[in-house]
């Protein structure tokens, strides 16, 4: 087997193995992929077969299952969708912080080598199945399509955020944006985004989530200069993690919003970092204080003074 045939094979099933694990943990987690909860608060878009908004081809398949997950998990209210480029010809474009989904294109193909051997043998060439991998993104994450593809995000529900929280983001002067189907702080480019509200189970999950982006944006270099260089899945990354968990856990307290744990899949990396360095609790702690002082200190002047944390033991 010629080297190129053996790299296109493993590719091939390396993807074929991705898909796979993604569909067994979903079954293993009591959910079947291709029965979604259509009609109930996890489902914003109607049942439909998903489309490409472009094309208007319906998707086939496997990439049907991974779409209708997409459109559940983050709670898109569309089930058409675009790749980046076909949004660009249609005078539109991805908003900026949005992550596409991969889904797959299958077909098969003859590599030359066997060309040259079912030539040589007087046998018919035997053809190779792919898998090739492309990104789509929901209509929901694009802005300025046409009027018939562009699909309008829900308006933000009033009185889903609570005064004071939405009042202390905007007082921070972070760039603070709501809307995608997940929640980051991008170090480079300054910037927090969250989805809204009304895509978590519980609106108040979405405060704690907030407080913990806002706490990984205090760390910026213009604010209290943390170590924000951690890539996923190092150590540096999970302390800074552990800092602004811990943050969004005092933020809350301070604010009457009962903190709990955003990121129980972090667990195990800070048990790690913490059976490494017996000073790292007392580190993240220290560091998430002097960052939930910095945010609360942008609260009005009478809730500052009830709010304040003694860090004298930090």
């Amino acid at each position: 087997m010629s080297k190129h045939r053996h790299e296109i094979g493993s590719g091939r099933a390396s993807l074929y193995d991705e898909i796979t694990t993604k569909i067994i943990s979903e079954l293993e987690a009591g959910r079947l992929p291709w029965v979604q909860p259509w009609g109930t608060a996890a489902a914003k878009a109607p049942l439909a077969m998903p489309r490409n908004a472009s094309t208007g081809r319906a998707y086939s398949g496997i990439n049907v299952l991974i779409l209708w997950g997409a459109v559940i998990q983050h709670g898109f209210p569309a089930q058409t969708w675009l790749t980046f480029r076909q949004a660009l010809s249609l005078g539109g474009n991805v908003r900026k912080g949005e992550y596409g989904t991969t889904v797959v294109y299958a077909d098969r193909f003859v590599p030359d080598d066997e060309k040259q051997r079912a030539r040589e043998c007087g046998e018919e060439a035997a053809a190779i199945p792919f898998l090739k991998r492309f990104t789509v993104f929901n209509a929901a994450q694009c802005e300025g399509l046409p009027a018939d593809i562009a699909v309008e995000v829900p308006a933000l529900e009033p009185g889903l955020i609570e005064p004071r929280v939405e009042a202390l983001i905007r007082a921070t002067g972070i760039d603070f944006r709501i809307g995608g189907a997940r929640a980051f702080y991008e170090p480079a480019e300054d910037f927090v985004m969250v989805p809204p509200p009304q895509a978590y189970f519980e609106p108040i999950n979405w405060h704690r989530t907030a407080l913990h982006e806002i706490g990984h944006a205090s760390g910026h270099s213009s604010r209290l200069g943390r170590d924000l260089s951690g890539s996923f899945g190092s150590k540096k990354y999970a302390f800074e993690e552990l800092v602004a968990e811990i943050n969004a856990a005092f933020c809350c307290a301070a604010l009457g919003i009962v903190p709990t744990v955003r990121h129980a899949d972090y667990v195990g990396s800070w048990l790690e970092v913490l059976r490494q360095d017996n000073r790292a609790i007392v580190r993240a702690a220290s560091l998430a204080s002097k960052a939930a002082d910095y945010i609360l200190g942008f609260l009005p002047p009478d809730d500052a003074a009830s709010h304040s944390i003694d860090r004298r033991a930090a």
